[in-house]
């Protein structure tokens, strides 16, 4: 993490790890077939680790009080990076359970969303105070949880993706609806 910088903080570092990480989750994910079960167990180690990475930066900035505005948008930032390339990569591979299109569908149309309402409220409001929501984060607790069933050939995969969908679609709503709220308050 040389190249990174030193003034960046560790959370930061962690973040900008998980986006590194998506690239050879992708190629595994890719060039997984019969014969090559080792890439399917590659593929979940990278995409646990990812998840770690995460979880641990998240307690790193608020023990360490390192909460920056560049974590704030890089941060989510990451997870979309991530989960939308395993949910696409994850309905196109060849593994034994395979996700179904209309939860990437979902997922996408939720986050394209999400990021046009921000541009939106930053181009109205001169400004942007990212926060993530209870259940933006039960949302990407699922589509990790998702990803993780599917990566482990679990049967009742769908069971995380019905619970993801149904996540995905309130938390949307509600940033919807807490965006709007905005943009009235400012008037």
């Amino acid at each position: 993490m040389l190249f990174i910088g030193r003034k960046m903080r560790l959370a930061n570092k962690l973040t900008v790890l998980r986006i590194l990480l998506v690239p050879f989750f992708l190629t595994c994910i890719i060039y997984y077939g019969p014969g090559e079960e080792h890439l399917r167990i590659i593929a979940l180690l990278i995409f646990c680790s990812a998840v770690l990475t995460d979880f641990i930066d998240g307690i790193i900035a608020r023990a360490k009080r390192e909460k920056t505005k560049l974590g704030s948008i890089l941060d989510p930032l990451a997870d979309k990076i991530l989960l939308i390339t395993a949910f696409i990569s994850l309905s196109q591979s060849k593994l034994t359970v395979v996700l179904p299109d209309w939860v990437v569908i979902t997922v996408i149309s939720r986050d394209i969303i999400i990021v046009l309402g921000a541009v939106v409220i930053q181009f109205i409001t001169g400004h942007l105070d990212v926060h993530p929501s209870h259940l933006g984060k039960i949302t990407t607790f699922f589509q990790m949880a998702t990803v993780i069933s599917i990566l482990l050939n679990f049967g009742f995969s769908y069971l995380f993706w019905y619970l993801a969908v149904l996540f995905t679609v309130l938390s949307g709503l509600n940033y919807i609806y807490q965006g709007s709220k905005l943009l009235n308050e400012n008037k």
